[in-house]
């Protein structure tokens, strides 16, 4: 009886306190925020402290019987039986504490992910106001003054105001509203889901994002004052030492960020809550933009990563281009080609064209620079064993064969494996384009005939449509090989197989642009006429040499670029002309120069090489420098009259045959 008493005492001082805390918890959710900020696990401890001293108790009571200490079977009974049905009602209040705890955890994590919107939204707005009312608003307001072109600046921020009148005007305030009325109204996806749809406008944005890149790329190369305002801008505390590219790419960004937040909204929101088919909707609306902010996004990541290559290069190589895409770089060895000893070289592999590059050992500056470009198409690839020298390769191009050697057989196979993908993807994306092409012709009319070139105007064939001229088949890039339409065919091809003019029929017999091909069919100019028109680049060294005032190796220098040897030429019929070739050989000059109005300094400075003289007009400089003062001088007699306009009286006298030479200046090693 007294077992039974204490038994029945701790229960009641147990359940009811243990039941009305229950539910409390459930239908208060101010409680419910208590508990979960750490006052739910003090009250769980002292439920369990109670717990333990009853069943304290209950043991004392059974060892005071009044007997030899051992318990009567009906006494014994007694006890198991109250603290099975104990334990049971402890294992139902635990289960339900675990559901309790549960459901308020995701509505906790409900309410934490609302919150992150708003905090992130009042950022992005922010950046936002920089883009639009900073950069965009005082570029623009130069560009008004005649600075540089407003189309530009427009072209630069696209529908940047639009974008931010959406988010300042609508979507952040829809946000701040419903996050204050959050324990009456604990949603979102309702309010997502009826704006999603002006996510549409960040289309116009992610499309034009690349070509924007561009431009500011090309504009603050181009001019000092628009660089200026954005140095300006970039300095001020706000931009938190960020640079208006990056600020241009958060809007990119933003679309996968709600996608990124939506998703985890969904995740923990139940199936059967109101706001679940909001949020499933706006869901599918947001993943759509957030697709093609994802692709910007990667050939963002890609153009920065060329833009670091092109810093490591000395600004030289013209690599910064969306269609560019960096596969593999590393360091390797080159096997010279004469005593087979090992140079230290390193690789950039890009999608087109191999960049065989030699590290320079410069703490600042840059850190390699270029020795051969060799184009993937055409290139192979073959495994080749020097006992000498392990885990070798040859990379056999159009321009140039290396013989490499690897790190180890597994860097050698990684070579090997990311240079053949890289052929054959290049040759799949041909092979593509060419199916592509004859695909979209085949219901099309036939290309204008022979009989009516110049006569009928023809379909020109569009820019992207081609990656390299359709004539003589070097690959287009943007600096010295850009891309040009013949008027006659509608070809596009290079600036050296464009350089002709023909008067075309449909054209009032006006003169136009036209390829080699169809200046000879509509003129029927033979070959031995047009190679008098040849352009000033084409006339072969051999022809020049034999019949110059002059011609000799000189070392030549432009701008901060190093010094290299080249083959001059100052022919007898071009006397005021000085032509560069790579060798005595070679079929086309590397360049040329009209002397005609240059000055000439032979001043001598201590940075320069010996026997050194310039040629300086207006921002253009050229040096040069002879292997002797000898070979200096004749060079200057011929040069001081040619800039003068005048030919020299005694040409046999001033010619410097080969034979004359030096030794040194006969070895032709470029």
């Amino acid at each position: 009886m007294v077992v039974a008493q204490n038994l029945m005492e701790c229960e009641d001082n147990k359940l009811p306190d243990h039941s009305t805390n229950t539910s409390a918890q459930i239908s208060d959710p101010l409680v419910n925020s208590s508990l979960l900020n750490g006052e739910r696990e003090s009250t769980t401890i002292d439920s369990l402290s109670t717990t333990t001293a009853c069943e304290g108790q209950i043991l004392n009571s059974c060892c005071r019987t009044p007997s030899s200490g051992i318990l009567l079977p009906s006494e014994k009974e007694t006890v198991e039986t109250n603290i099975d049905v104990e334990e049971k009602q402890n294992d139902e209040l635990d289960k339900q504490d675990q559901l309790v705890e549960a459901k308020e955890t995701d509505e906790q994590k409900l309410h934490k992910i609302a919150s992150e919107l708003l905090h992130t939204e009042r950022a992005y707005v922010s950046r936002l106001d920089l883009l639009d009312q900073g950069f965009y608003s005082k570029l623009l307001a130069e560009a008004n003054r005649g600075s540089f072109p407003a189309e530009v600046v427009n072209k630069i921020f696209s529908n940047i105001s639009s974008i931010n009148a959406f988010h300042s005007k609508f979507l952040l305030p829809e946000l701040e509203k419903r996050m204050q009325e959050w324990i009456l109204t604990p949603r979102i996806g309702d309010i997502l889901q009826k704006l999603a749809p002006f996510l549409k406008m960040y289309g116009e944005y992610v499309k034009n994002f690349d070509n924007a890149m561009e431009l500011v790329k090309t504009w603050t190369e181009r001019s000092p004052l628009f660089k200026s305002i954005i140095q300006d801008i970039q300095k001020q505390k706000v931009c938190g030492s960020l640079t208006l590219q990056h600020h241009m790419l958060e809007p990119v960004q933003r679309i996968p960020r709600y996608e990124m937040l939506l998703k985890d909204y969904l995740r923990k929101l139940p199936q059967d809550s109101l706001d679940w088919k909001d949020a499933e909707k706006s869901l599918e609306i947001i993943s759509t933009a957030a697709s093609h902010s994802n692709s910007a996004i990667r050939k963002m990541e890609n153009l920065k990563k060329l833009l670091e290559i092109y810093e490591m290069l000395g600004e030289e190589e013209d690599i910064v281009n969306p269609s560019n895409e960096l596969i593999k770089e590393g360091q390797i060895l080159k096997l010279a080609a004469r005593n087979t000893s090992a140079q230290e070289r390193y690789l950039f592999l890009f999608n087109n064209m191999l960049l065989y590059c030699v590290p320079k050992f410069s703490l600042v500056g840059s850190k390699f620079s270029v020795r051969t470009r060799v184009g993937i198409d055409g290139m192979k690839i073959i495994e080749t064993h020097n006992e000498e020298y392990p885990h070798t390769f040859q990379v056999s191009g159009k321009e140039r064969t290396l013989e490499l050697q690897a790190s180890s057989a597994q860097d050698k196979e990684e070579w090997i494996k990311a240079l053949q993908n890289t052929i054959e993807a290049f040759q799949q994306r041909n092979e593509t384009f060419r199916n592509a092409i004859a695909k979209e012709y085949e219901d099309m009319p036939a290309e204008v005939s022979n009989a009516e070139l110049g006569k009928r105007a023809p379909r020109w064939i569009r820019d992207n449509e081609v990656t390299m001229c359709m004539k003589c088949k070097e690959p287009f890039n943007a600096l010295t090989r850009r891309r040009h339409h013949c008027r006659a065919c509608g070809h596009v091809v290079c600036w050296k197989c464009s350089d002709y003019k023909a008067h075309l029929e449909y054209d009032s017999n006006k003169l136009n642009k036209v390829c080699k091909d169809c200046y000879h069919i509509i003129t029927g100019c033979t070959d031995s006429e047009e190679k008098k028109k040849r352009g000033i680049l084409e006339i072969e060294s051999a022809e020049v040499s034999g019949n110059s005032v002059i011609c000799s190796f000189l070392q030549y220098m432009e701008k901060s670029k190093p010094w290299q040897k080249a083959w001059c030429v100052i022919p007898k019929h071009e006397a005021l002309v000085l032509y560069m070739y790579g060798a005595p050989q070679d079929v086309k000059a590397l360049a040329t120069i009209p002397l005609l109005g240059y000055t000439v300094d032979d001043t001598p400075r201590s940075a320069d090489l010996p026997h050194s003289f310039k040629l300086t007009q207006s921002k253009s400089v050229h040096s040069f420098a002879a292997d002797s003062e000898e070979l200096k001088q004749k060079w200057l007699k011929v040069i001081n009259l040619a800039v003068k306009g005048e030919m020299p009286k005694c040409q046999n006298e001033l010619q410097l045959s080969l034979e004359e030479q030096p030794e040194s200046s006969k070895k032709s090693e470029c």
